[in-house]
């Protein structure tokens, strides 16, 4: 069974540089997911790219908090 999708949010993040401050706090914080994890997820996957290039991200948030990322 898929999961209920509770909001998606886009946003452009810089590379590797994903912090819990606004923009991303602000942003992802009132949907209760876990911004620690979203951050060291997204550094994690961006580490090969040119630090801070602007990179768009789609963030699914399911109704359990859990999270998907995808970057355009």
């Amino acid at each position: 069974m898929a999961k209920e999708v509770n909001a998606i949010v886009k946003l452009q993040i810089s590379a590797g540089k994903a912090n819990p401050a606004p923009p991303i706090g602000s942003a992802l914080g009132p949907h209760g997911i876990n911004l620690p994890d979203f951050c060291k997820k997204f550094n994690d996957k961006t580490k090969e790219l040119k630090p801070g290039q602007p990179v768009p991200t789609i963030i699914t948030i399911y109704k359990d908090r859990s999270f998907e990322f995808s970057m355009k």
